[in-house]
């Protein structure tokens, strides 16, 4: 189960969970520049809604993982 929180640093988040890059794409938060600081201090630094997206960040981190259980 992913637990992805806003004090999270981006570059950590997308390592562990690639899936998560499309999200911080989608939401146009700087994650290669922003990528070494907390997702909360980037996302409000580029004005996207931190909570909503924690939320996308967390459900791909999630389906990720899901899909990643079905590989052999």
């Amino acid at each position: 189960m992913a637990t992805i929180t806003g004090d999270m640093v981006i570059n950590e988040v997308i390592r562990k969970y690639p899936a998560t890059i499309k999200v911080f794409n989608d939401y146009r938060v700087d994650s290669c520049c922003g990528g070494g600081a907390p997702i909360e201090v980037t996302a409000r630094r580029d004005g996207v809604d931190v909570d909503g997206l924690v939320h996308a960040l967390n459900a791909a981190a999630e389906g990720s993982q899901a899909g990643a259980g079905l590989k052999k």
